[in-house]
């Protein structure tokens, strides 16, 4: 195949209209990312609507879940990064770099997740404790059960997860939709069988996501051989350095979207631990798993929402990267008009959802069989953690679209003052200040700060973008 072969291959991303592109590369990239997030989310809702684990079983959940995120946000770090940078590379017309930077993710994504793995291994039992797992000894057990076996899979699920964004860079957006959807089906079908029919618990649920994890994997390593836009070859996975560093500055930002999740959560559940232990109710020992239980179960609904805000900006990234290679910023700035639309009315019509039906979405997670007390500390914490979902949402879509623009140090600065500063900062404030029920709110407050950066930002890539012939610095 020649080269003028292989660039042809996605000439469309230029000419095409943006709606039609969004259509086509946002859509799967939805489902896509919305499969990621409820792997755990789907383990979590057979699990606690089993009579043997609930909420036990859901705060041991829990407690697992930012470990998964670790996994997750390298590699996506990995899969986006090298996504933009095949998407630059194939609108500067340089193919033989696009297709070397494909080679160097696949092989830094094995390398990184086996070293994860024996990290994970090797240190369960601090890091189990590290997200408060050792709020009672039930709760501990069934965390070190469930983490084993999700670590055992860990391999199988960062391929998959960091293979699906290249594959869309290829301009296979569906097939990259079709790897992860197999695998959760997989998923969807066996978790009751493991858990309510075999009576595996934790493990069941575990080895479950571990089956569809290979499954997608599998799908992912079978496309490499049959690339279209950047065919490979042996050569492609020789590391070279200079491809690899740009691939992780790239999607450093994305890798700062998810692991952010991570200490957010870390400060959630200890300051829930912390502070639901001087509560009068969650102070006693058959209360004291809900604060952890309700606040992993509010973040898996903030997972979804935002898996989709994420899912529409990356679907853009080949779109938007393709058209900065090409210089052709009037598409880009369409591009980032329609984006942020788009995002607005979904952030509202989410809150609008979690504000209204609260008691009804708390059903989906085993809330029958709870206390009165698990219920309504449900309530308050879905109403006051998710009441400005659009602000998230835009924050979100933003820093990973100036990301695909190759604007990597403003999204790196944004998403860190978002995540760590403001996120994990009035995670620990806000308790400190008003208590355990004042938890809830550090997310609304956080986004609505980083609002007004993320606004100041997008104003001057707008007015950077409108200016003739005027490469964005």
């Amino acid at each position: 195949m020649s080269a003028e072969t292989k660039i042809e291959t996605n000439n469309y991303l230029e000419t095409e209209s943006l709606g039609k592109l969004m259509r086509k590369y946002a859509f799967p990239c939805v489902i896509s990312m919305l499969i990621a997030a409820l792997y755990n989310i789907v383990d979590q809702i057979f699990i606690a609507n089993a009579s043997y684990l609930g909420s036990y079983g859901n705060a041991a959940n829990t407690v697992v879940f930012p470990m998964t995120v670790v996994a997750i946000a390298i590699a996506v770090m990995i899969g986006d990064g090298c996504c933009t940078f095949v998407s630059i590379s194939l609108g500067s017309k340089k193919p033989d770099d696009a297709a070397g930077g494909v080679g160097n993710a696949v092989v830094s994504v094995v390398a990184v997740s086996l070293v994860l793995t024996a990290i994970y291994l090797l240190f369960q039992e601090p890091i189990l404790r590290m997200f408060g797992a050792d709020v009672n000894e039930e709760t501990f057990e069934l965390s070190k059960e469930y983490f084993f076996w999700i670590t055992m899979g860990i391999p199988f699920y960062m391929f998959g997860q960091a293979l699906n964004p290249i594959i869309r860079s290829d301009g296979s957006p569906r097939f990259a939709m079709a790897t992860l959807v197999t695998g959760a089906i997989f998923n969807i079908i066996f978790d009751p069988i493991c858990i309510y029919v075999l009576r595996w618990g934790m493990m069941g649920a575990a080895v479950a996501t571990i089956g569809g994890q290979i499954l997608s994997a599998v799908m992912a390593a079978v496309y490499l051989f049959r690339m279209k836009a950047t065919p490979l070859h042996k050569g492609c996975f020789h590391i070279q350095w200079r491809l690899v560093r740009q691939i992780l500055t790239l999607g450093f930002a994305s890798f700062l979207s998810q692991f952010s999740i991570v200490l957010s959560m870390a400060a959630t559940i200890n300051m829930a631990v912390k502070y639901g232990a001087m509560d009068d109710i969650f102070g006693q020992a058959e209360y004291a798993q809900i604060p952890t239980a309700i606040a992993g179960i509010v973040s898996k609904f903030f997972q979804i929402v935002i898996s989709i805000s994420a899912g529409l900006a990356a679907g853009c990234i080949p779109i938007a990267g393709y058209n900065i290679g090409a210089g052709r910023n009037d598409r880009v700035l369409g591009l980032m008009k329609r984006l942020m639309a788009c995002e607005a009315i979904l952030g509202l019509v989410a809150s609008v959802i979690f504000l209204v039906f609260p008691n009804q979405l708390m059903l989906i997670f085993g809330s029958a069989g709870e206390s009165e007390y698990y219920t309504q500390f449900a309530v308050w914490f879905i109403r006051g953690q998710l009441c400005l979902l659009p602000l998230a949402c835009i924050n979100k879509g933003s820093f990973i679209f100036l990301q695909s623009l190759g604007k990597a140090r403003e999204s790196s600065v944004l998403s860190v003052t978002r995540e760590f500063v403001f996120g994990v900062g009035f995670a620990l404030l806000l308790p400190a200040i008003w208590g355990l029920y004042a938890l809830p709110f550090f997310m609304p407050v956080a986004d609505t700060v980083t609002f007004i950066a993320v606004l100041a930002v997008l104003l001057r890539v707008t007015r950077e973008l409108k200016a003739p012939a005027k490469e964005l610095s």
